[in-house]
């Protein structure tokens, strides 16, 4: 329940930062902003609750769902690609 609130809280800021400056600035820029941003709405908290391998995945997969529309991919070697290039961390490495 927590976790789904915090997605959705995510997803929300995520989406406000696509909405107002996505497809005017680079994607090391967007990147820059959500990882300072909206990545902390996604983990606050979280290290109170006890979280289990699906959780894990489940916040992997709400980043991995940013940058698949941020370079218009749903290949996910891709989109790790990507995450290595630009050293974007996943909530489950974090």
């Amino acid at each position: 329940m927590f976790i789904d609130m915090a997605k959705r809280s995510f997803y929300r800021a995520a989406n406000a930062v696509f909405g107002k400056i996505g497809r005017f600035t680079s994607e090391e820029v967007v990147l820059k902003i959500i990882h300072s941003k909206c990545v902390p709405i996604l983990l606050y908290g979280l290290e109170a609750c006890p979280l289990n391998k699906a959780d894990l995945n489940s916040l992997d997969f709400v980043i991995n769902r940013v940058f698949m529309k941020l370079f218009k991919t749903s290949n996910l070697d891709i989109v790790r690609y990507c995450q290595e290039q630009l050293c974007f961390e996943l909530p489950s490495v974090i």
